[in-house]
């Protein structure tokens, strides 16, 4: 204390040396603490039972009320130190204790009795829903079928098999090929039948619905959705005479519409770390608003009049991309600029955010474990955290003022939603910040030029058009950066999958953050991350890695079994059996980069074939699971009904003629409609068989057809249809082979899955040297380990990626 009572410019500073003026332009975290534990509590709970929830809940009450005692003294005289943090722990507590109460809540709703009872017995029912985001179609079908929708509704009331209604407000997914519910609109009413189906778990979805046939709509949906729906509509037909990738892009960039979007294209930017441009986030409600807001201050306009015009845009572009959960999401990530814009507090911007969260978690817990929810909220949070003070520091280092913005607000974004994308893609992107920052002229005019063309698709369909062509420049510029980056050697790493993957990035993240604050460390991780870069790109650029560019087949070595996996686009891949343990097919998919599996085959119900079939759905969205009609035997066939009933994953069958085709892979069904019996092994020689054709490569998938089986795909089959350049070897190369069956396949390539010391003689001396004398390459899992038929510019060729020590017993 100075003279008089005035306080002295050290006292000012405080005990951390931090002065008034520096705290003043630091930002405010009081509420962050509460809005990070409410997230983390409600995303707890998405994977507990309401009592597990509320026992969280109910702990953290407990410390909470304990710690606020201790503070004011009733448990004694605080110290100093637990005066300046204390209160910001019971501010975490109780975060807690909201996010875990509201999640309960809702899943007390969620797993109440009736509708919980109708689900376990797989009951078929007649449903009363309320729409709740447009129908999306599954990528990846049977040829001739009508495509897989997916459909997020409300079920305001059910009707079991036994006429009793129950009302039940919870949330369904219906899965539906008709194509009656293609053009429904949220918010839409309706009545549809169909039979009930346990959800995955890990939302607030009650159940899956399984619907038979078309709804019953039940009146128009609201006036806003109407709308909503006609410029959509409009700028989709203005995007018809554009380029697939652009066109398919556009709707994206603008509404979040990516159903004609490629999947290469989506991969591409999922490769790269812009696959946040593919869905509504808070960028497009700043860019939509920011351009009103040049427009505004180029007039002069004061600033609540300029927020007034940017209320009044917010609500325009939410009413155009449809008010559904996440689009309400992002306008709220908008309406905080527009808060600190309208009060002049640009530090008001960050405890907006935080209460943002916190309401969002609270009245929609679902939001926790929605990536999207995460990618904006972090987005957004590094844009108000870090790039202010990397914009600056790289001013003070002689940066011009225009370049620093943009190199800090790409950087901080990617960094803020790099454990969101590790978590989502199991890979660490090298490339992100710099495709980001290539990427960034090209957003904003492709998307207000697109919503440009959506504005005035009803009345000017021509203006509409030339707009959108105007727009597909960018995209095209877009769609470029992606790809190129994509193709990067050493553009992405390894990394943990699912939430934990996401958590450690996030936990190692957090601490380079804090350590790097200080010169020293700064200096000694530029070095590290120097030296690991020096060190590991030659070798990952020498080289190829694994899987091997160009490959069109690949069979993992799982030990005594088959594991077959054709490549449909980057992360995409048919998985044709599974092995016999989950582990060992989850593992070689994980080394193939497999992240979504279309179509699982399984060929036949025995369990080297079926039994890991849980490793294929591990970590993995499977779109479709094809199986044999044969059912025995039984061990096998529940095996594989359980996981595709507890996933809620349609279950196809393959008839003779039975055709299926996704990004680069067409898929026919070879065979006769009579199945075979009395034969030496009727599961066997009942086995799924397809000819493949992966980038114009003609592959033969025989499962474990033996000699019954071959003859009656020679007596049924033209033979054209069975020569094939690369064979799957039938029965890991058993004795019981036909050898005119072999003659007609005539294979230059032979794959043998078996596994190493088997006590069945697999495979049998006298096949392979049958095949070798045919002119056939042949590769075994077994002596070479995972083994691929790769296409390159001098042909066919053959990589095998070698044995693991202890992996083929």
């Amino acid at each position: 204390m100075g003279p008089n009572g005035a306080t002295s410019p050290d006292e000012a500073a405080g005990a951390d040396g931090v002065t008034g003026g520096d705290r003043a332009a630091g930002p405010d975290l009081r509420l962050a603490g509460l809005a990070v534990a409410a997230w983390l509590a409600a995303l707890a709970g998405l994977h507990l039972t309401a009592v597990g929830t509320l026992l969280l809940a109910a702990g953290a009450a407990t410390l909470a009320v304990l710690g606020a005692l201790r503070l004011l003294g009733v448990l004694g005289q605080p110290t100093v130190r637990l005066r300046r943090y204390g209160w910001i722990a019971v501010a975490v507590l109780i975060g807690v204790v909201c996010g875990a109460s509201a999640t309960a809540a809702r899943l007390a709703v969620r797993d109440a009795g009736p509708v919980r009872a109708l689900v376990d017995e797989r009951a078929s029912v007649t449903a009363e829903l309320v729409v709740r985001d447009d129908p999306r179609p599954v990528r990846g079908g049977a040829t001739g079928r009508p495509a897989m929708l997916l459909v997020a509704a409300e079920l305001v009331g059910v009707t079991g098999p036994d006429g009793r209604r129950v009302v039940a407000p919870v949330r369904v997914l219906v899965l539906t090929t008709d194509p009656g519910w293609r053009g429904l609109l949220p918010g839409q009413r309706l009545t549809a039948e169909g039979r009930l189906a346990a959800p995955r778990g890990g939302d607030l979805t009650a159940a899956v619905l399984r619907a038979t046939g078309a709804p019953e709509p039940h009146g128009p949906a609201p006036t806003s959705q109407r709308a909503a729906g006609q410029l959509r509509a409009g700028l989709q037909r203005a995007c018809e005479p554009l380029p697939d990738e652009q066109g398919g892009l556009l709707p994206g960039l603008v509404v979040g519409d990516t159903s004609r979007l490629p999947a290469t294209v989506e991969e591409d930017f999922l490769a790269t770390g812009m696959t946040h441009l593919n869905a509504v986030s808070g960028s497009n409600v700043a860019i939509v608003v920011g351009a009103v807001l040049l427009l505004a201050r180029w007039a002069r306009a004061g600033p609540w009049l300029a927020a007034g015009l940017c209320a009044v845009a917010l609500v325009g572009f939410v009413i155009l991309v449809r008010p559904s959960p996440s689009v309400v999401r992002a306008a709220t990530m908008g309406t905080i600029g527009l808060v600190a814009l309208a009060t002049g507090r640009p530090r008001a911007a960050l405890p907006a955010l935080a209460a943002a969260v916190t309401v969002l978690v609270l009245v929609d817990p679902e939001l926790a474990g929605d990536p999207g929810f995460a990618l904006s909220v972090l987005a957004t949070g590094g844009l108000l955290l870090l790039a202010p003070r990397w914009r600056d520091g790289l001013r003070r280092r002689g940066v011009p003022a225009g370049l620093a913005e943009a190199l800090a607000v790409p950087a901080a974004a990617q960094l803020a939603c790099a454990p969101v994308v590790a978590g989502i893609s199991g890979t660490v992107s090298l490339v992100a910040v710099p495709a980001n920052l290539l990427a960034v002229p090209a957003i904003a005019p492709a998307t207000v030029l697109g919503v440009l063309a959506a504005a005035v698709s009803p009345i000017w369909p021509a203006g509409a058009e030339f707009a959108a062509w105007l727009a597909s420049w960018p995209a095209w510029w877009l769609v470029t950066v992606a790809r190129y980056g994509a193709q990067l050697p050493a553009g992405t790493l390894p990394w943990p999958g699912g939430i934990p993957g996401a958590l450690l990035l996030a936990g190692l993240t957090g601490a380079l953050l804090v350590a790097t604050r200080r010169p020293l460390v700064r200096r000694l991780v530029a070095v590290v991350a120097v030296a690991v870069m020096l060190g590991t790109l030659p070798v990952r650029l020498v080289a190829d890695g694994w899987p091997p560019a160009g490959w069109v087949v690949a069979a993992c070595a799982v030990g005594q079994g088959d594991a077959i996996v054709l490549p449909v686009s980057t992360g995409r891949a048919v998985v044709v059996d599974a092995g016999p343990e989950p582990a060992a097919v989850d593992a070689c998919l994980r080394r193939l980069g497999v992240r979504e599996v279309p179509l699982l085959v399984i060929s036949h119900f025995h369990v080297d074939h079926a039994g890991g079939v849980a490793g294929v759905f591990r970590g993995r969205r499977v779109t479709a699971v094809l199986a044999p009609p044969w059912p025995e035997p039984e061990h096998g066939r529940d095996l594989v009904r359980g996981e595709v009933a507890a996933r809620a994953v349609e279950l196809l069958t393959a008839p003779p003629g039975w055709r299926w085709r996704a990004g680069g892979v067409e898929l026919a069904a070879l065979g006769s409609a009579a199945p075979l019996r009395g034969t030496r092994s009727d599961p066997n020689n009942n086995s799924i068989v397809l000819r493949a054709v992966v980038s114009g490569v003609r592959i033969l998938l025989t499962g474990d057809a033996e000699t019954e089986q071959q003859q009656a795909l020679l007596a049924g089959v033209p033979a054209a249809e069975l020569r094939a350049e690369v064979l799957k070897v039938p029965h890991h190369g058993s004795a019981y082979q036909d050898p005119a069956f072999l003659d007609a396949v005539r294979p230059a390539v032979a794959l043998v899955p078996v596994g190493a010391g088997n006590t069945y003689g697999h495979p049998h001396p006298a096949l392979l040297a049958r095949l070798a004398r045919g002119g056939a390459r042949v590769l075994r899992t077994d002596t070479d380990g995972d083994v691929a038929a790769v296409v390159g510019r001098s042909g066919l060729a053959v990589v095998s990626r070698g044995v693991d020590p202890g992996r083929q017993r």
